[in-house]
Parts: structure tokens; C-alpha cells; sequence
């Protein structure tokens, strides 16, 4: 244990800027650690963070689950998918929870081929691509389209509206007025939709017109309650995979013989794209309200106090991986918590899988010895994420 005292906050710029070695401190030193500033507690042990994911005895996401509606208070809790408890959680995920299993996610799958065949044809006519911006963006709000029902020519739009959404200040990693705007502004679009589609009900079963024709309590949900549930299926369908993709082919072209080995045999790339995002990881953590005093690490964590799950922190575990720093697609664990756990665990990760698997079986054997543009690269460093906003690569086609 080190003399020295942990001084750890998720918006210090060191922190933002290398959050790892922090994560280290906190496992061994403070794994229940009071963050003062903000009256919360960040748990940062994997086994802890699995046991509390499922434990809605002590723990409520009615106060949000985002930092800046935890820590900052910047940004309304309105009732979300993901900011509300069982038994109405419950209802509402088993509901549409059909349209994410891996059996009707395989249809999705031919899509996907298609347009990563297309966005690789056109990467070679230029000899480059941005794999956030011109391929990961554009493949995963195209699906996330696809599965939720919402036309697929409004990519682009939703694509502008999530990623201001998530247009921190550059100087203290928090929330900013104008990312709040482009969220009104994405609530307003699916406000319209559920609208239409409450006009016009098609029964296909898809997540917009479940949540548009579902009750609960006997009383159809209101407008703004049933647009937020969208909105928030498109947020985590489209906003978190460019990022791993990125980090992925960063590691890719920095493990080279770990590449070709994916390359000989695609069989791997599902645990390759597993191990990225363990190691990757670009959500630095998601919370709960405590609504129920309890006992964790000696510490007394109160009712009505704020908790914050490190999941990088977590997926980096000395107790739970061995050589947790080392990439190695060969690792095959038995758990992660790069997609959460328990009863709020993410919806989307069988199509963020197969999001993955297909665009490396397209990029990986067609690519050659790419080269990474860093210098042109964006790398955001918020307290919220962490990972690449654009990763421009060349290359000579095969």
C-alpha cells in the first residue's frame, strides 16, 4: 500500500489524460473511494462492481446514471431506459429485448456486410479512410437505425445530434449548454417519430412502435417519456462502437503478429474484438443513487449518496485477469464488464459484437500494413470517455 494519499477525480486533467494509473491506486489502495467534491463513491474492483450491477436492494438508477446527471447535476434525469428501476424497467426491456437477441440480430448482419463492402470501396478510391467518422459512425447509426425502426436516411442527422450531444468542454471534461441543446434537440426528433408512428401503427414489433403503442400502469407512456426511451437506444447504438472499432485497429497495427494471426484465421476476431474492449474500454463509468445504507471496504455508504462503477478500471483487475495490462486475443475470460452486468446490462452488445466481427473480416485482410494518422487524429479525453472522435489510416489496397 503506498504512503501516499490517493488525490483522484474524474475531471482533474491528469486524470483525463491517463486514467489508468489512478484506476491502479484505487484498486489497491481505496477500492470504496469518497470523492468529497461530489458526496460519491467510486468502486473500482471488478468483483464489486459485478455484485452491485444486480443489487437493487441498495441501489436506484432514479437519480441517472450518467456523470453529468450524478456528479455535475448538469443534465436532467428524465425517465430513460436506463434511469429507471424494475418493475417498469423490467417491463420495458423484456419488451423490446426480442429485437436485440442474437437469433434477430443475425438479419441484421447481411446489412452490415453490405455497407462495410461499400464504405471499404470507397476507402480505396481515396487510399485512406476515418474509421470513427467515415466507417464506424456510419456503420453503426445505419444498424442502430435498422434494429430501433427509424428511417435510415436520418443517419447523418442523428449522427450530428449524438456526437454534440457528447461535445464536453475541452477544458474541464464536463457537459456543456450546447451539448444539452443537441439533446433537447434529439428528444424532439423522436418525440416526432413516436408521434408518427403512433398515427400510423405498423405492428413490426420494432422498438419504436413497442414504445409507442406499450402501457404502463393502464396509461400509454407520455410523449417525452417514450422519446427519451428512444433516444436513448440510439445514443448507445451509435455512439459507443466507433470508438472501439478505433482502438481496436490501433491495437491492431501495434500488435502486428497478433493481426496476422487474426488474418489467417477470422475465427479470433470475436475474442480480439473482446479483448479490445476490455482493454479499451471507452466509458470511464456509469452510477447509481444508494438508496439504502450498507457496508463496503469499511466505509459507511449512505441513502442518498452517489456510486460510480470504473469499469476500465474493473476490466483491468489484477484478482480477476492475469497480466491485465497485456493485450492478448487469446485471453477468452469467463466475465467482463464492458457491456455492464446485472439487470441494466447493455442491450445492444450481441449487435455491437457482430458490428465488430464484420467490420474486421472487411478491413483487416484489405488494408495491407496500414498506416495511423496520428497527427491528424482526435482523441477525446473527458472524464465520461475516453477513446478517438477520428483516426484517419492509409493505405494500399490488396
Amino acid at each position: 500500500m503506498s504512503s501516499t494519499p490517493i488525490d483522484y477525480d474524474p475531471f482533474a486533467e491528469a486524470v483525463r489524460e491517463d486514467p489508468h494509473p489512478y484506476y491502479r491506486r484505487l484498486r489497491a489502495d481505496a477500492p470504496a473511494y469518497y470523492l468529497e467534491g461530489y458526496d460519491a463513491w467510486a468502486l473500482s474492483q471488478f468483483q464489486d462492481i459485478w455484485n452491485a450491477s444486480s443489487d437493487t436492494e441498495h441501489y436506484t438508477n432514479t437519480g441517472g446514471a450518467a456523470s453529468a446527471q450524478l456528479l455535475t447535476k448538469d443534465q436532467p434525469v428524465d425517465p430513460m431506459i436506463n434511469t429507471i428501476d424494475p418493475p417498469e424497467h423490467t417491463l420495458l426491456r423484456t419488451a423490446i429485448r426480442r429485437n436485440f437477441l442474437p437469433r434477430n440480430v443475425a438479419h441484421l448482419e447481411g446489412e452490415a456486410r453490405k455497407l462495410c463492402s461499400r464504405l471499404l470501396e470507397e476507402a480505396k478510391e481515396r487510399g485512406g479512410v476515418d474509421i470513427v467518422r467515415e466507417f464506424g459512425s456510419r456503420l453503426s447509426v445505419t444498424i442502430a437505425c435498422l434494429a430501433i425502426g427509424l428511417p435510415v436516411e436520418d443517419g447523418p442527422l442523428l449522427t450530428k445530434l449524438v456526437q454534440g450531444f457528447f461535445s464536453h468542454d475541452p477544458d474541464t471534461g464536463g457537459m456543456t449548454a450546447e451539448g444539452m441543446q443537441y439533446l433537447g434537440e434529439l428528444n424532439t426528433y423522436c418525440a416526432d417519430k413516436i408521434a408518427e408512428r403512433r398515427r400510423n401503427p405498423n405492428d413490426s414489433g420494432d422498438p419504436l412502435d413497442t414504445i409507442a403503442t406499450m402501457h404502463y400502469e393502464g396509461a400509454p407512456y407520455a410523449s417525452a417519456a417514450a422519446a427519451t426511451h428512444i433516444s436513448m437506444l440510439v445514443v448507445g447504438g451509435s455512439e459507443t462502437f466507433p470508438k472501439v472499432l478505433a482502438s481496436t485497429m490501433v491495437r491492431m497495427a501495434e500488435y502486428r503478429d497478433q493481426r496476422n494471426e487474426i488474418i489467417a484465421d477470422p475465427s479470433l476476431i470475436p475474442d480480439a474484438f473482446d479483448e479490445a474492449l476490455r482493454f479499451d474500454m471507452p466509458t470511464q463509468y456509469l452510477g447509481r443513487t444508494v438508496k439504502k445504507d450498507h457496508t463496503l471496504h469499511g466505509q459507511t455508504i449512505r441513502a442518498g449518496q452517489t456510486i460510480i462503477f470504473l469499469y476500465p478500471s474493473a476490466n483491468r483487475d489484477e484478482n480477476e485477469f492475469a497480466n491485465p495490462d497485456t493485450f492478448d486475443i487469446h485471453r477468452k475470460p469467463p466475465r467482463l464488464l464492458s457491456f455492464g452486468a446485472g439487470v441494466h446490462q447493455c442491450l445492444g452488445r450481441h449487435i455491437a459484437r457482430m458490428e465488430g466481427k464484420v467490420s474486421l473480416e472487411t478491413l483487416l485482410p484489405a488494408l495491407g500494413d496500414y498506416e495511423i494518422d496520428f497527427d491528424n487524429a482526435v482523441r477525446l479525453r473527458t472524464e465520461f470517455v475516453q477513446g478517438y472522435g477520428s483516426l484517419p489510416i492509409h493505405f494500399t489496397p490488396l
